[in-house]
């Protein structure tokens, strides 16, 4: 087991390393998703909320399978965040990616351009800003891993041409590209059951992890 693994697991879930900044990032969470719904209720348009479901489903599915990667290996995830944390969910998530993820996807949405028929360098918007925002995230990660605040263990899945490839495609393009899936969807009805199907993928890998093989990282 790596070293970043062991310090990853230390204080993991421990509700005793809740940090007081956890209150007011929650506050500015929770009053975010309530304009957002305030918003919705007088339009009848529930995109914005529908895409923060959707990034943040598709990151808990992304942190999920890391975790099983650490249990099936013993030796590390894919991507571990061993450093000072307020609360340490998984061996690869903390409260505060949580609550990053659980805005990125309404700023992706308000991002797009009105109208989806729209071209950047020759794309349609919503496929050129998911390869924008897709780069930026993954540079952020670059900045992260080179302090240490991110580890990553294996040699396909580092700072190399090959790797931030993978991180890209797998790491966050496939989040803002089911954002654009779930936006294409034609009705409220479509659109709630892709939400709940990926949160069904996300939710059953860990009730698997923890019921039946008796660990969740």
């Amino acid at each position: 087991m790596t070293e970043a693994s062991v310090q990853a697991l230390q204080g993991l879930r421990d509700l005793s390393m809740l940090k007081w900044y956890v209150i007011p990032l929650l506050a500015i969470v929770m009053y975010i998703y309530a304009i957002e719904i305030k918003k919705a209720r007088e339009s009848g348009n529930w995109e914005a909320i529908f895409a923060g479901l959707t990034l943040f489903g598709m990151d808990f599915i992304n942190e999920s399978w890391n975790g099983w990667v650490f249990h099936l290996t013993q030796r590390s995830a894919f991507w571990t965040t061993p450093g000072d944390t307020a609360l340490r969910t998984l061996v690869g998530w903390n409260i505060e990616i949580m609550f990053m993820f659980t805005l990125a996807g309404i700023i992706f949405y308000h991002s797009l351009l009105p109208d989806k028929r729209t071209r950047i360098l020759g794309l349609p918007n919503r496929w050129f800003l998911a390869i924008l925002f897709s780069a930026f995230c993954v540079f952020v990660e670059c900045v992260l891993n080179y302090g240490g605040h991110l580890v990553w263990e294996y040699p396909w899945w580092y700072r190399s041409f090959a790797g931030i490839w993978l991180i890209f495609v797998f790491g966050y393009f496939i989040f803002f590209a089911a954002i654009n899936v779930m936006l294409s969807l034609k009705t409220t009805k479509a659109r709630l059951i892709f939400i709940g199907a990926i949160y069904t993928i996300a939710i059953g890998m860990n009730v698997i992890g923890l019921g039946i093989l008796g660990f969740v990282y």
